[in-house]
Parts: structure tokens; C-alpha cells; sequence
């Protein structure tokens, strides 16, 4: 079998395990937060962050979100990084956007972060201001979901079906369920162009 045949194999079986109901309560809440007046931050790193960027444009144009990723202001995101330290980054920008209980975030995580291993601190700790300040906890993560898993409102964990594949599945699979989502009928509010 190929190396392509494979990787596609694996697509469909992670297709045919991952909780769809999940999805679909995912959707019913943030339609319940963006009517509520709630925004949305999506935080993520490296290839999760681009993910972050695209799914910023997609949360905005076809659902009318209010949505932000803080990767999207590389100036603040240095600064901060330079004089703050990277662990802090996410969590002192939230603060800056006055994130509160009326808002939420996806966390987009090939780990989720673990602070006992120093992996994703960033996200461990945005997700820890987040939990003092009751905002609702949303992620698409894979292997175990790490700390995100452990904390968050609902998480949905991309399940793993060769380790040596859980990066590129699992930040495949954020922007499958991101596009599934935009396209749900309970918060989609205007149509695509194609």
C-alpha cells in the first residue's frame, strides 16, 4: 500500500470515529454565545495558528461573529512575547480584550498543553484566565487533548490512528470541523460565494 493510500485510510477512520454530537453541540452553544452578544478568540500555535487566522475570517464573514485570533497582530504578539514572556501571551491578551463571561474560546491544539512538559504553555494558561473569568472553553485537539481537554466546556478530541500522524491529522481536522461548524444551520447567516 501506498504512503498516500494510507494517509487517506487513515483520513476515513478517523472520519468514521470522531463524535459528530459533540460537533453539533458545539455549534448550538456558539450560536447561543453570538446571539448572547459573545465574541470569539481563537488561540492556537504554528500550523494551529494559521488555522486560527483562516477560521477568524470564516466565524466572521458567513456566521457574523464577533472573532478574533491574537496572532493575527504580530506586533502585539512580539511585544508582549519580548517583554512579557511566551507563556503569558495569550492569557494578558485576552485580558486586553476585556474576555469575559459573555465569551468564549477555541483552542486549536495538536497537545492542548501540558505545563508539567512545557508544551503550549500559552494555551495553559489562556485557558486557566479563561476558566477565572467563566468564559466557555471550546477546542479541537488531538492525541489525549492535554490540558484543554482536561478543563474545557467541550472539546473535541481528533482521535489518533497512527502516531506517527497526529500533527498533520489533527491540524487537518481543525479546519474540517471548523468549516463543518460555519456551515451549520444554527449559526450560519449568510451564504458562501461558491
Amino acid at each position: 500500500m501506498s504512503f498516500s493510500s494510507n494517509f487517506m485510510d487513515h483520513i476515513k477512520a478517523v472520519v468514521e470515529q470522531l463524535d459528530t454530537a459533540a460537533i453539533d453541540v458545539m455549534a448550538e452553544e456558539m450560536a447561543r454565545i453570538r446571539d448572547g452578544g459573545g465574541r470569539l478568540f481563537i488561540l492556537g500555535v504554528g500550523g494551529s495558528a494559521g488555522n486560527a487566522s483562516h477560521a477568524v475570517n470564516d466565524f466572521r464573514k458567513l456566521c457574523s461573529f464577533e472573532a478574533y485570533a491574537p496572532t493575527d497582530n504580530v506586533s502585539e504578539l512580539t511585544a508582549r512575547t519580548n517583554d512579557e514572556g511566551w507563556d503569558t501571551v495569550y492569557s494578558e491578551w485576552l485580558k486586553g480584550s476585556r474576555a469575559n463571561d459573555k465569551d468564549c474560546i477555541l483552542v486549536y491544539s495538536v497537545g492542548g498543553g501540558n505545563a508539567e512538559k512545557n508544551v503550549s504553555v500559552n494555551l495553559v494558561e489562556a485557558v486557566k484566565l479563561a476558566k477565572e473569568r467563566n468564559l466557555t472553553i471550546f477546542g479541537i485537539v488531538g492525541r489525549d487533548g492535554g490540558y484543554t481537554k482536561q478543563e474545557g466546556d467541550n472539546v473535541i478530541v481528533v482521535p489518533t490512528v497512527d502516531a506517527n500522524l497526529v500533527t498533520p491529522i489533527a491540524e487537518s481536522f481543525q479546519g474540517i470541523i471548523w468549516h463543518c461548524l460555519v456551515s451549520h444551520p444554527v449559526l450560519k447567516t449568510n451564504a458562501t460565494k461558491w
